[in-house]
């Protein structure tokens, strides 16, 4: 799920085929049937990202501070002056291990893409998720039951959504996060992401996304080029 994750990801950039339809059919095919996602959610996310990260109130992926989690120096500055209590954030890095990356798809996600899909009408998406259901019920069922595919689930939910959130995040949450500030869109690209040391085992475990910042520059070029 987690490596289905990255290649969604490489469609979702057109960085694939040449054509642009191509793309965007198989990233339908990736995220719906292989992972149970719709592509129009990932689409207005991400989109969102790219033009403006660790942007707040622009950036869907910071949208947790400060509901749970006080981000950056210039945020958590301001959220001290306001004195709100309403969350220990002196101790954000001992929760953020419960609440944080093991909560994200199996709880979050899961139901707001349901919600994501039928508000907005997306009924291609909808049903190309159905068929990932489909086929992991079928696939289980007779071997584990009831009680056994469901705890599957939940087990391959929590260890993706430990896995997701600690690459998204590593190269851009040590960044700058702030509101925008209107500065032009390469420095904004580059005040966000940070690398992380290339290795064979960190390219395949990061999708190569340990090279954030050559993927924001150039978000279209194949990932297995950004080394060059």
């Amino acid at each position: 799920q987690a490596q289905a994750g990255w290649l969604q990801h490489d469609f979702g950039h057109l960085s694939v085929f040449s054509e642009s339809r191509w793309n965007h059919w198989v990233h339908k095919f990736v995220i719906g049937h292989l992972k149970g996602a719709p592509a129009s959610w990932w689409n207005h996310l991400h989109f969102q990202h790219h033009a403006k990260p660790n942007c707040f109130r622009k950036d869907p992926d910071v949208n947790m501070h400060p509901l749970f989690f006080a981000l950056g120096k210039t945020l958590s500055v301001e959220l001290g002056v306001q004195k709100k209590k309403f969350m220990p954030y002196n101790h954000q890095h001992k929760y953020f291990f419960i609440i944080g990356p093991p909560a994200l798809v199996p709880l979050y996600f899961q139901w707001y893409i349901f919600y994501f899909v039928v508000q907005r009408k997306q009924w291609v998406d909808l049903a190309w998720m159905l068929t990932f259901y489909v086929r992991f019920f079928l696939t289980y069922l007779p071997l584990l039951g009831v009680k056994g595919i469901l705890g599957l689930y939940l087990l391959v939910r929590f260890i993706e959504s430990n896995w997701f959130v600690w690459i998204t995040q590593m190269n851009h949450i040590p960044m700058h996060i702030d509101y925008d500030k209107n500065e032009d869109w390469l420095s904004t690209q580059l005040q966000a992401t940070c690398n992380v040391h290339q290795s064979l085992f960190n390219d395949w475990f990061s999708g190569h996304l340990n090279f954030q910042i050559e993927h924001h520059l150039f978000p279209t070029m194949p990932r297995h080029n950004y080394w060059k």
